[in-house]
């Protein structure tokens, strides 16, 4: 097969990035742990199984590489699979990467500096996600019980971006691989603006009409409040750091890369809103 090997193929840009490349007649490997029976472009895919990592590479000659989740160090899984894939003459690979660090864990960064080695091989660094503001996620799984948004990180802003626009960007590398954006190698994507957890519960009030409030809590609670959804302690901790580094400024920053690269602007987080809507306003759905 001379086409894409999509891994997460079945999450948030994932899911996104296998419509688009469809539509546009591309081959496409769905490479996930539950391969659909209904999908026969569907792959197992398993990090912890290198077993099944060559199967999914043969024949591809792009990937789309979503490190595994929850691993403040991927390297040691993904690193094995990126040589399989030079081996095996993988021209492009797009790494989605983050543009928020993690701190005291440079697996991440490690990596990024793996793929950027390689010509021709892209890190997309994707700010926040909107859809962290939707169940299951920690964060919008409480503003749909509770209508409250917990957070360490004062009055810092985020550059939040759609999924959907971190797939369109993936697209358009994946879709053009020889062209123009060859030399470029790193791209930060961010919505339009950047906001404040105060500014994004005001848009949920306006836009839903269910009050939202922030409820601000130092570093050690916010921690306690990921582990208590059953994120790993090591990962809790060092989100909860993040969410306090925002208020030093660190993730203030948008970019032009989404409208760059697929020739329109990012979704702003109001349009986001009014998209998901029901998503607030029916808390009882959570239960």
């Amino acid at each position: 097969m001379t086409g894409v090997l999509v891994t997460g193929g079945t999450g948030k840009t994932g899911t996104v990035l296998v419509e688009l490349l469809r539509g546009s007649g591309v081959p496409v490997r769905v490479a996930t742990r539950h391969p659909s029976a209904g999908d026969p472009d569907a792959i197992r895919f398993d990090w912890d199984d290198p077993a099944t990592h060559t199967a999914a590479l043969r024949g591809a000659d792009r990937v789309y590489l979503v490190p595994p989740p929850h691993a403040v160090d991927p390297l040691p899984l993904v690193g094995p699979f990126l040589a399989e894939a030079h081996r095996l003459g993988v021209r492009r690979v797009v790494l989605l990467g983050s543009a928020i660090e993690l701190p005291d864990a440079p697996g991440p960064l490690e990596l990024a500096a793996h793929v950027r080695a390689r010509p021709g091989w892209v890190v997309l660094r994707a700010s926040g996600f909107m859809q962290n503001f939707l169940s299951p996620h920690p964060v919008g799984d409480r503003i749909r019980r509770h209508g409250e948004i917990r957070t360490a990180g004062g009055t810092g802003r985020v550059g939040w971006i759609d999924a959907r626009d971190i797939a369109a960007a993936a697209a358009a590398l994946l879709t053009d691989p020889d062209g123009h954006r060859r030399n470029q190698r790193d791209y930060l994507l961010t919505g339009p603006k950047a906001l404040s957890y105060e500014d994004a519960a005001a848009i949920l009030t306006t836009e839903t009409g269910r009050p939202v409030r922030v409820e601000h809590v130092g570093v050690d609670d916010m921690a306690r409040t990921y582990r208590a959804t059953g994120m790993p302690a090591a990962l809790a901790d060092a989100l909860a750091a993040v969410d306090a580094g925002l208020a030093a400024g660190r993730e203030d920053r948008v970019s032009t890369a989404v409208l760059d690269l697929t020739g329109r602007p990012p979704r702003t987080f109001a349009e986001f809103v009014r998209e998901h809507a029901a998503e607030w306003t029916n808390p009882s759905q959570a239960d």
